[in-house]
């Protein structure tokens, strides 16, 4: 008579386990291949996404910088110290 630990819905778990890990390494071994055989391919691919991704930093940066400008220049331009158009008014109260 055999004494198990575990029950059938481990065994099932650990079984979709191995088969998802087998499939992945195949998976694995195929692109190791393809990229192998099809080197200058994948490297003109990763160029690009390089090359694009660089372009959109660049880009990025340059509205950053751009905004930047806009504020630091709207800042320097209020000269006065209140806003326009508010004026402050005090009662003076004189007891004669």
């Amino acid at each position: 008579m055999s004494f198990r630990f575990y029950t059938n819905v481990i065994s099932q778990a650990s079984r979709n386990f191995a088969a998802g890990l087998f499939i992945t390494g195949l998976l694995l071994i195929g692109f190791g291949f393809l990229v192998y055989i099809l080197r200058d391919l994948f490297a003109v691919l990763a160029a690009i996404v390089f090359f694009v991704a660089g372009i959109g930093c660049g880009i990025t940066a340059v509205k950053i910088f751009w905004a930047q400008h806009k504020i630091d220049k709207a800042m320097s331009d209020e000269s006065e110290p209140y806003r326009k158009n508010v004026r402050i008014h005090i009662e003076e109260h004189r007891e004669e």
